[in-house]
């Protein structure tokens, strides 16, 4: 299939949760002969780092069910201030995704710079962050936002995640 088109995608969170849809959506537009550059910035800019830890929290999504004995439990947002919650949903969600095997957040980052997808780490937010190069995992570009916004401009698609 020839597509000749291209995407942009800005990557701004950095959880469980939200790792999944920008590197789903960029490895299925590569597999689609989209070109596709993401651009970590931000709390997204975790998402580069060689040792990841990612979690998921209720806090602030009410959205949040879990399949549970048959049913979905709803994960109130006040269950984010008992301690130890976070891990417990973290765990939960790393369980749901094995069970259902999803790809991990790893393996969908390799499959995306197997699929030739441009991973680009915002300089300002490794500054900021107090990152080094050495922190973040091989083959990924460091650049500023006039980097993403040139692509952007040039970009069929542009994709704020």
């Amino acid at each position: 299939m020839t597509n000749a088109k291209s995407m942009s995608l800005m990557v701004t969170k950095g959880t469980l949760d939200w790792a999944y849809p920008p590197f789903i959506i960029s490895t299925t537009a590569a597999s689609m002969d989209v070109d596709v550059t993401m651009f970590f910035t931000f709390y997204g800019i975790g998402l580069l780092k060689k040792d990841l830890d990612l979690t998921v929290t209720t806090l602030g999504n009410s959205a949040m069910e879990m399949p549970m004995m048959g049913g979905h439990m709803k994960m109130p947002n006040m269950a984010s201030m008992v301690p130890g919650m976070t891990g417990l949903t973290t765990m939960m969600m790393k369980n749901l995704i094995k069970k259902k095997g999803v790809a991990s957040i790893p393996e969908l980052r390799e499959a995306a710079q197997l699929s030739n997808v441009r991973l680009i780490a915002c300089q300002m937010s490794m500054d900021l962050f107090e990152y080094k190069k050495s922190d973040m995992i091989d083959g990924i570009e460091f650049a500023g936002a006039a980097t993403y916004v040139e692509g952007a401009l040039n970009s069929d698609v542009n994709l704020y995640i």
